[in-house]
């Protein structure tokens, strides 16, 4: 029987082979690329493969078939790795911690409404913060012009070492630089987050506001339908 030559080890790169930290204990996984899943010999938790390759896609008339599945899986191995070194790098700020979760939670519904890029949205979700310990230390506050200065390039780093798509990556980094300010970037992936991230943020915000002053701040600056629709049921029905 002929071997699909995406799979004929006989063609693999040493890279074909490598190392995954586990995102439930951090237990070093050894994964080929062309396994889906891996048990964690440590804690047992499962483990998706963040960067799968089935080498036959582009040709193969199954591939679309296969790509659907593994697009997600892959997809979400992603967001398990982005949300491991997010909690690393955020360490015992759980508030941050769980900003970052609560965000991703909310702009994967809004994608998934309202179209976009699935993996430029979970990432960005899990990374749009990811500059504040950096703009603290350095600039003496938290405030959101300086994490969209320090995000970028410490988000860049984290994607790089995932081996994410340039193209990925830069979006992203647009997002990150432009989640408070909104200067220079309206993609349907940047309108996920920014809805989202208001989402989180109008109770903390406008914590003493009534229900007339909320609906009329939900029309000023939410960018989707489907966010209005989330702020509305949230916070006035």
């Amino acid at each position: 029987m002929v071997k699909c030559p995406g799979q004929d080890q006989r063609f693999w790169k040493p890279g074909d082979i490598f190392e995954i930290g586990c995102p439930g204990c951090g237990a070093k996984i050894e994964f080929w690329k062309d396994e889906p899943t891996r048990k964690c010999q440590s804690c047992g938790r499962k483990v998706s493969n963040p960067n799968i390759d089935l080498g036959c896609a582009k040709w193969c008339q199954y591939g679309p078939q296969c790509l659907g599945t593994v697009g997600a899986d892959k997809d979400k191995a992603i967001c398990e790795q982005l949300t491991t070194r997010m909690k690393t790098l955020f360490g015992d700020d759980h508030k941050r911690i769980d900003h970052a979760l609560a965000v991703l939670k909310y702009a994967d519904e809004i994608q998934q409404a309202e179209g976009g890029d699935p993996l430029v949205v979970k990432a960005a979700a899990v990374l749009h913060d990811i500059g504040i310990q950096k703009a603290e230390e350095l600039h003496g506050s938290s405030a959101g012009k300086y994490q969209e200065i320090e995000g970028p390039p410490i988000a860049r780093e984290i994607m790089t070492q995932l081996h994410l798509d340039e193209t990925v990556i830069d979006h992203v980094c647009r997002i990150v630089a432009n989640h408070h300010s909104a200067k220079d970037i309206d993609t349907d992936e940047f309108k996920a987050i920014w809805d989202a991230d208001w989402l989180v943020n109008i109770p903390d915000d406008y914590p003493d506001a009534d229900k007339d002053q909320i609906g009329k701040l939900i029309e000023k600056i939410f960018r989707t339908q489907t966010g209005r629709k989330m702020a509305t049921k949230l916070f006035i029905e």
